[in-house]
């Protein structure tokens, strides 16, 4: 499915009570991805992008800078990836709707999608509506993100070279986060707000061995502090038990208490694991297949361990391809 040397002007748009192919619900690297393949397969998709609260574009939509995208040696920003490529899936002939689904009736076929007063009807259907990464919720955390506070370790840890980190939680992901953290800091204190680690033996046995790594005991954020130039240069911290808070200065702060999947549309139909995030068929073949024939899922709303946005474009053009050959099986 290679780019030809030049592309064919995308087709007309089928009427909007014509039953399509495949329609996309969700946006963000997998949602475009799907999109892109599906589009150059000439299967015409529909996606909805989402609106507030999920907004088209996903995560990285509210991320500054992406490093480690390959294609883009100085980085590029957040939006301005996804810009780039909503424009090529477009290109090739999707249709984008920027509304967030409210309902899907997997009882019967084809499959009916309700957005706002919008109705539309599709033979196969693509999750692709991501995670949301969980916060601490205080106060001033809307003005932290992007400006030393960050959720993801490896998209961000490399840009705070140099700087003693905080990193927040008790589980697996955060000595994970923390652990990462020390290929670039000079140091990291763990905030966690008991005493214990909910973290399996293992890891934290990891991380209680690493030099680089502290720890703050029965402690919670309470609020971020800021430099002059509004870059967070600090937290303050409360211990749970005293009540006491301390002003503790840092060079940037990650948030490792988990994410969650927004899956709240499928409860009850496509299968979830413990945490729910949608299962998949996995495998060589029908990888991103879930347990509803012809529903299929890609990206964060399905990867809870890897969770990059190259991963979750890769994930994309699997589901496509999942798609395409799921709809020449069954006579379409």
């Amino acid at each position: 499915m290679g780019q030809s040397a030049s592309s064919p002007a995308p087709l007309p748009f089928p009427p909007k009570d014509a039953v399509r192919d495949v329609i996309i619900v969700g946006s963000g690297p997998a949602g475009y991805t799907a999109a892109l393949y599906c589009a150059r397969a000439n299967l015409q998709p529909l996606m909805f992008e989402g609106d507030i609260p999920h907004i088209p574009g996903g995560q990285l939509m509210i991320t500054t800078e992406v490093e480690n995208y390959p294609g883009f040696p100085d980085g590029v920003a957040g939006p301005d990836l996804m810009e780039k490529l909503k424009a090529q899936a477009a290109r090739f002939g999707t249709e984008l709707v920027q509304k967030s689904v409210s309902r899907i009736d997997f009882s019967k076929r084809p499959f009916r999608v309700e957005a706002d007063d919008e109705v539309r009807f599709g033979k196969a259907i693509i999750v692709a509506t991501g995670a949301t990464a969980r916060w601490l919720g205080v106060d001033n955390e809307d003005e932290a993100r992007n400006r030393g506070a960050s959720a993801c370790a490896t998209c961000d840890g490399a840009l705070f070279r140099g700087r003693e980190l905080v990193v927040v939680g008790g589980g697996d992901t955060a000595m994970e986060e923390a652990t990462f953290l020390t290929r670039f800091a000079t140091k990291v204190t763990l905030v966690h707000r008991r005493d214990s680690l909910r973290a399996s033996k293992v890891m934290a046995d990891r991380a209680a061995k690493n030099p680089k790594i502290a720890f703050k005991w029965n402690s919670v954020v309470e609020k971020y502090l800021f430099d002059d130039k509004k870059y967070v240069n600090g937290v303050v911290l409360k211990d749970v038990k005293t009540g006491k808070t301390e002003n503790f200065p840092c060079g940037g702060v990650f948030v490792a208490i988990g994410h969650k999947p927004n899956t709240e549309l499928f409860h009850g139909v496509l299968d979830t694991d413990e945490n729910g995030y949608l299962k998949t068929k996995g495998g060589p073949k029908g990888a991103t297949m879930t347990n509803v024939t012809g529903v299929f899922a890609c990206g964060d709303v399905q990867d809870s361990y890897y969770r990059q946005a190259v991963t979750a474009a890769g994930s994309g053009c699997q589901a496509a391809i999942d798609v395409e050959r799921w709809l020449e099986a069954v006579g379409h």
